[in-house]
């Protein structure tokens, strides 16, 4: 009679255990589905991270209430604790998830308040070029050149070196260095870089208003460079921006050349002297 009692009492737990189970699954179930419903008016949202998680949730609290039932039963009792391990498990891994987060979280902090870069920046990351469409407490959106949206975590970024070409100063300084033959004229290529510069566009007088008066050219170039087979030519152009300085870099690449073939200015080639020694054999 007592152990009738007893198993009587472990079945009213048990179903107990499963009504609480299903319904609270159930209730959670459709509060998350009402709240992903009133959620998706928003065009823009994404529900895959949400629906994972409502997932997750419903998945644990049935393990749970599958342990707590195993537990009441004495034959069970390992296989309940193990489903409890499990859910430990769950937990654990949900818990160095979030430790991940926090950290990206603090770390858009951390860029908020210091500033090291702001929207519209083009700044290098990592290798990565682009400029900076948003930023989050999770992570930095870049768009490169080529439309692609490259995704940065904040917590990546606190550890990389990062060059901001807009950081204070948004102008450019685009070097133009070319090889001249060592027959050319040095002083007409230096006055054709000089020139085909100062007339581009694009081109900004970077000069302070000492330097003006000091009568410093608008363009400096000078001769940088005695190398193996041609005279190294460099020249300063100055833009308003990285983007107009690298057009005005294509262009004047293009543009002193051409005035170089007509000066007759020559762009040599490497150039090696090989030295073939011939062994002779006396008989």
């Amino acid at each position: 009679m007592i152990d009738f009692v007893k198993d009587f009492r472990i079945i009213i737990i048990i179903a107990i255990i499963a009504l609480v189970t299903v319904v609270l699954g159930a209730i959670t179930d459709k509060v998350l589905r009402y709240v992903l419903y009133q959620k998706q008016t928003d065009k823009d949202y994404d529900p895959t991270g949400f629906k994972f998680l409502k997932h997750l949730i419903i998945t644990v609290i049935y393990i749970l209430g599958i342990a707590f039932a195993l537990i009441q039963i004495p034959e069970f009792k390992i296989i309940g604790h193990s489903f409890l391990a499990g859910a430990g498990v769950i937990s654990i891994v949900a818990g160095l998830a979030s430790q991940q987060a926090l950290s990206n979280i603090v770390s858009g902090i951390f860029l908020i308040i210091f500033k090291p870069f702001r929207i519209n920046d083009k700044i290098t990351i990592n290798n990565f070029v682009g400029t900076v469409e948003d930023i989050n407490l999770r992570q930095v959106v870049l768009r490169d050149t080529e439309n692609n949206r490259i995704i940065i975590p904040n917590s990546v970024i606190n550890n990389q070196i990062i060059v901001n070409t807009n950081m204070f100063d948004t102008k450019c300084c685009k070097t133009i260095e070319i090889g001249i033959g060592y027959d050319s004229d040095i002083e007409k290529a230096l006055e054709i870089m000089q020139e085909e510069i100062a007339k581009h566009p694009l081109f900004i007088d970077n000069r302070t208003a000492e330097s003006k008066e000091q009568k410093t050219p608008l363009v400096q170039a000078k001769v940088v460079a005695l190398a193996d087979s041609s005279v190294n030519l460099k020249a300063w152009a100055w833009a308003k921006n990285s983007t107009d300085g690298f057009v005005m870099y294509c262009d004047l690449l293009q543009s002193i050349k051409k005035r170089f073939d007509e000066a007759q200015i020559d762009i040599p080639y490497p150039q090696r002297v090989i030295t073939i020694k011939k062994n002779t054999t006396e008989n």
